[in-house]
């Protein structure tokens, strides 16, 4: 199991330095960064040293290399360096350190704020939706795919997987759009919802945040709709599956009641697709809710990403790929790790 651990996190390595390299060749060669820090007024003095600062004096190779080593959490950096970026970590030796730290993502060109700052102050707005929409699309679909395959062939069952066509069908951001104007102004009198609204609102006269969670329904309802479908229609293929074999039969023969044989025996037995499906679906969704927080002006790291996208402010934009990249590495890692507990035959092998 270890080295099987080990084999899949070195993959993970291979994917994510697949994808610094990729951010870095695609971004780095749009506008002049120099001039989105200074403007178009900056005079060529103070460019030159925007330049020099961020290494744009370089040749290409080179600013990629030491990208590379700003955005690794192992990597080399002199004294210098370490004071200048205000890097976090444990430094090992003199003026030239080996040091283990948190990413130095760079600073955005328009805030002058640390990306990973930026982030982080955005990651929990994202987290928060992805849980919530995962958790409506889980309980949800476990339970409509298993009443489906239960009573299939009924209208129980051709309910749900016409409806289940139709939630893979609908884009998010038009069922977004859809739902925002629907339930958000139209019928906000009897919903009290509104059209956006992040997690938190500031008050303007002790700048205080206050939680204002009712925001979460809608752009929950709208992310995890898609989810919702693809794991009713797997949780049912699933224990259709499980239900026409050897051991359920045994099961009624032994006495147990129907109930404890499909939630107990049949449901544990179909997990192993499921799983697949929520990690996979969780991973994207905390990865890329873009649409639907832009939408709905919920504070998380997609509509801090889209904003930076639309003032070219492509550090923020980097950044938040390279973090969305390791997150979708990690939890398909995690998954890996679940199908052990979840299925017996999987630690076997």
């Amino acid at each position: 199991m270890i080295n099987y651990l080990l084999r899949k996190l070195f993959y993970g390595l291979l994917v994510l330095a697949g994808v610094v390299t990729l951010v870095f060749w695609m971004f780095q060669g749009f506008g002049d960064p120099a001039r989105m820090v200074m403007g178009q007024t900056g005079d060529s003095a103070t460019i030159a040293n925007i330049k020099k600062e961020l290494y744009l004096d370089q040749p290409k190779l080179k600013q990629f290399v030491l990208y590379v080593n700003d955005v690794s959490p192992i990597a080399v950096h002199s004294k210098e360096e370490i004071d200048k970026k205000e890097l976090n970590g444990l430094f090992i030796g003199g003026e030239t350190n080996l040091v283990f730290k948190v990413p130095y993502l760079r600073k955005s060109y328009l805030t002058k704020k640390e990306v990973w700052d930026v982030l982080m102050e955005a990651l929990p707005g994202t987290i928060m939706l992805a849980l919530a929409a995962m958790f409506i699309a889980t309980v949800l679909g476990i339970t409509l795919g298993v009443i489906a395959a239960v009573k299939k062939d009924s209208w129980l069952d051709t309910s749900s997987v016409f409806t289940s066509i139709l939630g893979i069908s609908a884009p998010s951001f038009f069922m977004g759009i859809l739902i925002a104007y629907l339930f958000g102004f139209v019928l906000s009198h009897y919903t009290g919802l509104n059209m956006t609204g992040s997690w938190f609102d500031i008050d303007v006269q002790t700048g205080e945040k206050k939680l204002t969670l009712q925001n979460l329904i809608l752009p929950a309802i709208t992310l995890g709709i898609r989810p919702l479908a693809i794991i009713t229609q797997l949780t049912r293929s699933a224990m259709l599956d499980v239900l026409n074999q050897d051991f359920i039969r045994t099961a009624y023969a032994k006495g147990l009641s129907k109930r404890t044989v499909i939630w107990k025996h049949a449901l544990r037995n179909a997990l192993n697709p499921v799983i697949t499906a929520v990690t996979g679906w969780f991973a994207e969704l905390l990865a890329g809710a873009f649409f639907v927080e832009y939408i709905f002006g919920w504070r998380g790291i997609g509509k801090v990403t889209v904003d930076a996208l639309e003032k070219l402010d492509y550090p923020v934009v980097m950044g938040s790929v390279l973090l969305s990249a390791f997150i979708f590495v990690l939890i398909n890692i995690l998954a890996d790790v679940l199908y052990g507990v979840v299925d017996p035959r999987v630690r076997v092998k």
